[in-house]
């Protein structure tokens, strides 16, 4: 959905992916927001790394909408929306049940049920309202060679209920959990000299288990059209424990090198926002005011295990990390075709990390950080539209790095800015095609990027992108619609030698594109690649992480209240590597050491058969 924007899956069904968007390898999301119902996803001084954004709690069929902003050009994002954030939402209404079945290769399964609890009856009020639960239960054994036997299952309810003619509630609540084993990331030489197979493992004890429960609860008042008051609080409850081997015997030639990592989390929120839609002067004018606290308390732990049976503790302690914030965004209408959007973000943060481990990196520390932003859109006439985005973003440091560097007196950034600009335009040069084209730039005063994966970051100090983006949108007939997307993106470390400036596992140019029947009767499908081209797998651009070129197809066909369904995954059955990293390791046999591509085997050619009933 999201033009640009790519993730891969490398250490078995259970663990966040890795994502890639404007240039960016966001790792988990360390450079990319998500929020669902205005819950973060993303975990900050995570036990695997800044901003993990594990989306598994939520169930595709109840997502509602998707708005993705690209840049940090939006005052209603912070932390760590710098190549930008996506906003999940879920229905409020849910206008008819479901009930879904899928079966498919590596004994693959899935059970999904959705149900109005409600049915036009009343529970709080007179006045409109909906209540309906969602369940969904998965498991796979995926194509490895070693099963993952991956499960997971959700459920997820929601209420939404106008209470009087100017209140409205919404009440959520969500819980899920999920267990595999994985087979990690595979050296290539191991491929290759055939001492384990293309979709085989070197430590199969990888895996690891993790689970989220959410509390939501957004209360408005609008006493007219033109103002609306919110007030929202969530509560989530996380647990993660992962077991991952990514150097073998490099570190310890006797136990090997497999880590525990763990978080167990308690994570609090409040926002209160003043919307207002007015006419000054002539001039229409929205504002919006809003200001929150996020507060994480966590309990974090990286331990060394063999065949997941504890050896010693490496880290540890307890994270106790408060974000609170204020924003203003206004909407100018100069004039009927042109706005502008100005807004400003206050964020302060109180860092707090309690070192089981070594007491003396332990303290306390804070800092603030003011984000502006402004932007212009001009519209010539409905087909033609320019537009001017500019602003600061930031994403916070890991606490456990700030409070070392503060003990050790090693200055540092604890909130890295980022600066970006973006000039574009949208226009229909015809009939049913709409065309976007934007170019943009956007400078990162220090980077963190892939280092073990192991919960440690490394900086690699100040970086420069630039890109352009292009996507072409075109309903052929009726029913019948056509898409594409370009993406290049150049970016490089800025106080660099050229010879090692290149910024690893950056992408550098992206494509995906389809074509689609929809009907609501009868058949419909669709046919897409995706395509993602060489990068370089480290600064000095020695080693490649090789691209892709995937085909996958669907077909459908819906009569009555049924609809039947089958989903072609790389049609071609081509084999391609999903994650690749430059890591330095050493096998059981080996005396030295080797650095070369780690990969983790992306999907071979996977059929899968849908049911669904709607009554």
């Amino acid at each position: 959905l999201v033009p640009g924007l790519f993730i891969a899956q490398h250490a078995g069904g259970g663990k966040a992916e890795q994502i890639f968007l404007r240039g960016f390898d966001c790792d988990h999301g360390t450079d990319f927001a998500s929020f669902v119902d205005g819950i973060p996803v993303n975990m900050i001084s995570h036990a695997h790394g800044q901003g993990y954004a594990d989306m598994h709690f939520v169930i595709p069929e109840t997502v509602k909408e998707l708005d993705v902003y690209k840049g940090p050009y939006y005052a209603r994002f912070g932390d760590l929306a710098t190549s930008g954030a996506g906003d999940f939402k879920t229905f409020n209404f849910l206008n008819q049940n479901t009930v879904k079945l899928e079966y498919g290769q590596f004994n693959t399964k899935r059970a999904l049920l959705m149900l109005n609890l409600l049915d036009q009856k009343h529970l709080f009020s007179q006045y409109k309202e909906n209540l309906y639960i969602a369940g969904e239960y998965r498991y796979t054994d995926a194509y490895f060679a070693n099963p993952q036997h991956f499960w997971r299952y959700n459920i997820f309810s929601k209420y939404y209920g106008q209470l009087s003619e100017h209140t409205f509630l919404t009440l959520s609540a969500s819980t899920f959990s999920s267990k595999w084993d994985a087979s990690g990331q595979i050296p290539e030489r191991a491929v290759e000299d055939g001492s384990i197979g293309k979709f085989g493992s070197e430590d199969p004890s990888e895996g690891g288990n993790t689970s989220r429960t959410n509390a939501n609860a957004i209360f408005e008042y609008k006493p007219d059209d033109h103002t609306n008051f919110k007030n929202q609080v969530f509560y989530s409850r996380y647990d993660f424990n992962l077991f991952s081997d990514f150097t073998f015997f490099l570190i310890d030639p006797v136990h090997g090198d497999e880590i525990n990592q763990i978080d167990h989390r308690n994570l609090f929120g409040y926002k209160s926002s003043y919307a207002k839609k007015d006419t000054i002067a002539g001039m229409q004018v929205s504002s919006e005011f809003a200001a929150g606290i996020r507060y994480d308390n966590a309990n974090i732990a990286l331990n060394h295990v063999e065949l997941r049976q504890f050896l010693n503790s490496i880290a540890g302690g307890e994270l106790n990390q408060l974000n609170t914030y204020a924003y203003i965004d206004e909407n100018l209408n100069i004039t009927p075709k042109f706005i502008v959007n100005p807004g400003v973000r206050f964020d302060v943060f109180n860092f707090d990390f309690r070192n089981s481990v070594n007491k003396d990196s332990s303290g306390k520390v804070s800092a603030a950080r003011v984000s502006p932003k402004l932007n212009f859109i001009y519209n010539f006439n409905n087909n033609f539209q320019l537009y001017f985005r500019t602003g600061y973003g930031f994403h916070s440091n890991d606490a456990r790095a700030v409070i070392i560097n503060k003990v050790s007196n090693i200055d540092q950034n604890m909130i890295p800015r980022a600066l970006g600009a973006e000039v574009g335009t949208t226009f229909k040069p015809f009939n049913k095609i709409m065309i976007n084209v934007s170019l943009w730039s956007l400078s990162l005063e220090n980077e963190l990027v892939y280092a073990g994966d192991d919960g440690t970051v490394q900086s690699v100090g100040r970086t420069q992108r630039e890109g352009v983006d292009l996507g072409i949108r075109y309903q052929i007939i009726n029913h019948l619609y056509f898409d594409l997307d370009f993406n290049y993106n150049h970016g490089r470390l800025v106080n660099a030698p050229a010879d090692s400036n290149k910024i690893p596992l950056a992408p550098i140019f992206t494509s995906v594109a389809g074509i689609s029947y929809k009907a609501e009767k009868g058949f419909g499908g669709s046919f897409r690649y995706r395509y993602m081209s060489d990068r370089p797998a480290n600064e000095r651009n020695t080693l490649t992480a090789q691209g892709y070129y995937i085909l996958d197809a669907n077909l459908n066909y819906i009569v009555g209240k049924y609809q039947f369904g089958i989903a072609v995954e790389n049609i071609l059955n081509v084999y391609w590597k999903e994650a690749q990293f430059d890591t330095e390791s050493r096998l059981k046999n080996e005396s030295t050491p080797v650095d070369e591509i780690h990969y983790t085997p992306g999907t071979p050619r996977f059929i899968k058969g849908i049911i669904t009933y709607n009554f």
